[in-house]
């Protein structure tokens, strides 16, 4: 097989698409990635860079397009780090994302199992609650943006099309306040400067909507200013917060906040219940796509009544409070402690009394647990994208539930996860997709695992 060389051009047919949003196609039987192909396009390409095992090739002439390929509505697609997928149709998109998760459930958890066809997303534009603008110095004048794919570096861009419209002119209203007073935008190179991030959250039932600037500091000169004029903007604001973050990291938000207007914290109703959501709290971004996903999760749980619930990661309590009204208990376990307080508020709020939170690991809250005799008929654990750690497995293995319903972001760790528990007695039962990202390269699963006799 000779390997492509480096800036040689090569006619190619696109046949299959990564997460990245990125075209493969083989030459001699080598693997090349291209950047904004779609399946079925015919290509001139150059042959940009080569790995051992891989390449990378850049189109220079689309020589017959494919079926799938759409013209892009956003002019800042393919330098954005936001989506990848705004190049080819809805429809073709979430046939790509249940042929991942199939390819992940045979290759990594060698399952032969079909999953269930992909759930849409009830919105494709404008869906997400939640926007977190760096805010950087172009010239003279302040801009907000996203990073680039893979860097720090912003694109500006606060007109989105995964982001309500009204994000943009509140982002605009802020940036003119700090142009007007003067306030510094952060600099990661020398920790010097105020103003990090705008964080926006807004609750889609409630109509409620947060503003929240981090901070590399105390306070905020002006902040007085800042509030009337947002107010006086934007009436549907509920509450203006600065977030503290003085750190030398990357990390977006530190761990105070102080609410400039308002309680700090905003609601909204997900599934009937009543959640209080801080900055800091986890709420899924993408409200109807949210609901679709919980009330999966609860008909995989099939509970009657009579079951005790194990809710791990639980966060804030959602998909537990979700599930409250047709189980005998909801046990939720989470190492956040501020999660932990936020969960049993929002019990208390929704008068839901059949829970209980315990702020521990998994293999601490089993121990425990099993003192007292309580034993869960079925684990629901939502994890994060590197999916579970050995022992929390364990520890549900330990506890031998009758269901286990998994709720996952990363198809590939969840099928490396269903693999280990199905060595330990578990029988996969069923697998669905639900797009709650679109034009992304992500995509949540539920999974139900039941013990085998």
């Amino acid at each position: 097989m000779d390997t492509p060389k480096k800036n040689e051009r090569y006619t190619v047919t696109i046949g299959g698409m990564t997460e990245d949003g990125n075209g493969v196609t083989r030459i001699d039987g080598f693997t090349i990635f291209v950047p904004g192909s779609a399946v079925g396009d015919t290509l001139e390409i150059l042959i940009v860079k080569v790995q051992k095992s891989y390449g990378f090739g850049k189109i220079l002439s689309i020589l017959q397009p494919s079926p799938y390929r759409t013209e892009p509505d956003c002019p800042v697609f393919g330098r954005c780090g936001g989506c990848d997928f705004r190049h080819i149709s809805y429809d073709h998109e979430l046939e790509v994302k249940s042929r991942w998760v199939a390819d992940h459930l045979e290759r990594i958890g060698g399952f032969s199992l079909k999953p269930e066809p992909i759930v849409a997303s009830p919105q494709q534009v404008g869906y997400r609650n939640k926007a977190q603008y760096p805010i950087v110095m172009e010239g003279e004048k302040l801009m907000a943006g996203f990073y680039a794919k893979r860097s720090h570096r912003v694109i500006g861009c606060t007109q989105c099309q995964l982001q309500p419209d009204f994000f943009s002119s509140v982002a605009e209203t802020v940036m003119r306040f700090c142009m007007d007073f003067q306030i510094a935008p952060y600099n990661e190179e020398t920790h010097s400067g105020l103003l990090r991030h705008l964080y926006l959250r807004w609750g889609q039932s409630s109509g409620q909507l947060m503003v929240c600037l981090v901070i590399n500091g105390a306070r905020l000169p002006h902040s007085g200013q800042l509030v009337a004029l947002l107010l006086q903007k934007h009436p549907e604001i509920t509450t203006i917060v600065l977030n503290h973050n003085t750190k030398r990291t990357n990390v977006i938000l530190g761990p105070r906040c102080t609410a400039l207007h308002g309680s700090g914290s905003i609601t909204d109703n997900l599934c009937g219940i009543q959640i209080e959501i801080s900055p800091l709290a986890f709420y899924q971004v993408n409200h109807d796509g949210a609901q679709l996903l919980y009330q999966l999760a609860g008909e995989y749980a099939g509970l009657t009544g009579n079951e005790t619930v194990m809710d791990l990661y639980c966060g804030t309590g959602t998909i537990g409070l979700t599930m409250a009204e047709k189980a005998k208990q909801i046990i939720g376990i989470e190492v956040i402690p501020q999660a932990i307080e936020n969960a049993r508020k929002n019990a208390e709020q929704n008068n839901i009394h059949n829970t209980r939170f315990i702020c521990a690991d998994a293999a601490e809250a089993a121990a425990r647990l099993a003192e007292e005799g309580v034993h869960p008929d079925v684990i629901v654990l939502d994890p994060p994208r590197k999916g579970c750690d050995l022992s929390v497995l364990e520890s549900i293995i330990w506890m031998a539930p009758q269901r286990i319903v998994m709720v996952s972001c990363n198809s590939a760790t969840m099928a490396r996860d269903l693999k280990e528990l199905a060595a330990h007695g578990y029988c996969l039962k069923k697998v669905r997709p639900v797009d709650m990202f679109p034009r992304t390269g992500h995509v949540e699963c539920v999974a139900l695992m039941s013990k085998e006799d």
